[in-house]
């Protein structure tokens, strides 16, 4: 088909404001699934994705529509809505000429509704808004309009109003479209440059590229050069998706779909990359995207000993479908083997932690998350530590720094104070104020990561009653006040539950931590002594007591020689438990350093 009739776009919206559900009944009205095929969510194939309601990975499909008698090819890349999954959506806007913003017609503009279309301008995409959810009783479609007049300069008449669960006017969409969205330049006959938006691991076809072909011809059977790390593939097949991957002989320029390279790893397939052809390769690769850098670190141990070779295979394989995961093995005295992963946010690391106990059937502990810290050593060397148990000695310090963050909250302007509250208790700092529409306000605020990734936002959602939404990026290294909070259990540090925060919430971290940690940690046949230190000296601790057993019991009055006898040789005995005893740490106990903030 000719490039003229050739349409790429995404949809971009908030999460949870209908843009799944706007996709299955684009797939509808073009017949590309028949309504026996039809499920709620296609292109979300993943189960998580189905229960939470959110699209995790990108996906591609083609839909055929026919305007005004001719047949247009239309190629959908749907993109996750979720904040910590940003690198997706910025990948897939790379691959578009034009993009759908829907912003649900109850909830108005929120946090990521505005960070997504930004990213879509900086593409230089064209910006077609759809106003969903009209059906609704609560929906108020012309307020949200006006809203939406104000932000993009598009009068509020000429955008569309759907319902996409109904069905209702999502003809109007597909129609604009064809006549708004600009068909992609490209010339077939210029040297191949095809871009690599997303992948996943096939077990039959290795790697499957998805890729947009911005110029040039892939054929079934050349060889392809990837530019950045100069591997030549092979392809084994070629396609597109719809919305099953159906083989093709040819991709052209401005087509979406597939390469299946039948390579073993997604590392020697990167996203962002570039195929050429090995014979006549391009003078240069299209401009890349920045690596995603992961944010927020953690340890995965398994809970066997025995099952260290299936979590690492595990977490290999999920690296296949998911190159935003990093891992490298890392041991600790309390848990024994385990691997230090590092993730784009709390909400991937939940992802990630379910599909290994779902999918591969491991039992596993998750540490508490921490951010990554530059610490400057006085000799002037800077490293960087993703784990608080390496953190050096206090002594070779000189300073440590601290991730900050542009955090931006959209909210009804009732929740003012609440918020302010919030940010201040949580070290943020105001910067400025914006007021998108008459009664919403945008808060934006500079913050250190660490307090934004535990429970920032339930913590927001359930004081603004649900109607606040936040978006944030990272900012820089900033020194800070930092000192190690170390847990002793029975004498002996828990590495997996050692924090780095802040010194003037060292002494209260550290009791509430013990608290919780006292009525998690089971009574042992001995007295275990728990105990938080901090800058050297101990700051907080309490005892467990002891399981006793009544040995006076069959003791009935006699001498009372005879019970000081019992009760000396009971206690003999727990001396002896004691020097050779072992604490186990449940679960729960990782997971109270997390939940500190409740107190």
């Amino acid at each position: 088909m000719s490039t003229e009739r050739i349409r790429n776009f995404c949809i971009i919206a908030h999460v949870d404001h209908g843009k799944s559900t706007l996709a299955d009944r684009m797939l509808q009205l073009t017949g590309t699934i028949s309504d026996r095929e039809m499920t709620e969510q296609v292109l979300d194939s993943m189960d998580l994705e189905r229960e939470k309601g959110v699209t995790i990975k990108a996906s591609a499909v083609r839909m055929n529509y026919v305007h005004a008698g001719k047949t247009y090819e239309l190629n959908l890349i749907d993109t996750p809505g979720h904040v910590d999954f940003n690198y997706e959506v910025s990948r897939a806007l790379e691959a578009c000429e034009g993009a759908l913003l829907v912003v649900d017609a109850t909830q108005g503009i929120e946090a990521q509704t505005l960070a997504n279309l930004y990213l879509a301008i900086e593409s230089n995409l064209t910006i077609l808004p759809v106003i969903n959810k009209i059906d609704l009783v609560s929906a108020r479609p012309d307020e949200v309009a006006e809203d939406i007049e104000s932000l993009l300069g598009l009068p509020a008449e000429e955008i569309i109003r759907v319902s996409a669960k109904d069905g209702l006017n999502v003809y109007q969409v597909l129609d604009a479209i064809v006549t708004q969205i600009p068909p992609p330049k490209g010339d077939d006959s210029a040297a191949l440059q095809a871009l690599i938006f997303d992948s996943h691991y096939d077990s039959y076809k290795g790697v499957v590229a998805y890729v947009r072909v911005m110029q040039g011809n892939i054929n079934a059977d050349t060889t392809l050069r990837l530019m950045a790390t100069k591997a030549d593939v092979k392809p084994v097949e070629i396609g597109i998706f719809a919305p099953g991957m159906i083989p093709v002989p040819l991709l052209s320029a401005g087509d979406v779909g597939y390469v299946a390279t039948g390579l073993k790893t997604v590392k020697e397939c990167r996203v962002g990359d570039t195929f050429t052809l090995s014979s006549e390769p391009a003078a240069a690769p299209l401009p890349g995207y920045k690596h995603p850098k992961p944010m927020v670190f953690a340890g995965i141990y398994p809970v066997e000993g025995e099952d260290y070779e299936a979590l690492k295979e595990a977490l290999e394989r999920l690296q296949l479908n998911d190159a935003s995961l990093v891992f490298e093995p890392e041991t600790s005295q309390a848990l024994n083997f385990g691997f230090r992963c590092g993730f784009l946010g709390l909400f991937h690391m939940e992802i990630i932690q379910e599909r290994i106990e779902r999918e591969y059937n491991l039992n596993i502990v998750v540490t508490a998350p921490s951010v990554e810290y530059e610490v400057v050593e006085i000799s002037g060397e800077v490293l960087r530590i993703s784990s608080p148990a390496r953190l050096p000695d206090e002594a070779l310090i000189a300073e440590v720094r601290e991730p900050w963050m542009r955090l931006e909250v959209i909210s009804p302007t009732e929740f003012y104070g609440v918020i302010m509250e919030l940010t201040k208790k949580r070290r943020g700092i105001f910067v400025s104020q914006d007021y998108p529409s008459p009664n919403r306000v945008q808060l934006n605020y500079d913050i250190p990561l660490s307090e934004l990734i535990v429970d920032f936002f339930d913590d927001l959602k359930s004081r603004t009653r649900g109607y606040a939404s936040m978006d944030y990026h990272f900012l820089d290294y900033r020194p800070g006040n930092l000192v190690k909070l170390e847990i002793l259990v029975d004498s002996e540090p828990v590495d997996a539950l050692a924090a780095i925060v802040h010194k003037e919430d060292a002494y209260h971290k550290g009791q509430a931590l013990i608290t919780r940690l006292k009525a998690l940690i089971p009574r042992q046949l001995f007295d275990v002594a728990i105990q938080a230190s901090a800058s050297g000296r101990v700051i907080s601790r309490a005892n467990v007591k002891a399981l006793r057993k009544d040995v006076l019991a069959k003791c009935y009055g006699g001498d009372i020689t005879r019970k000081k006898k019992l009760l000396e040789k009971q206690r003999k005995g727990k001396r002896r438990m004691k020097m050779i005893g072992d604490v186990e740490i449940p679960q729960e106990a990782f997971m109270a350093v997390l939940r500190l903030e409740d107190e």
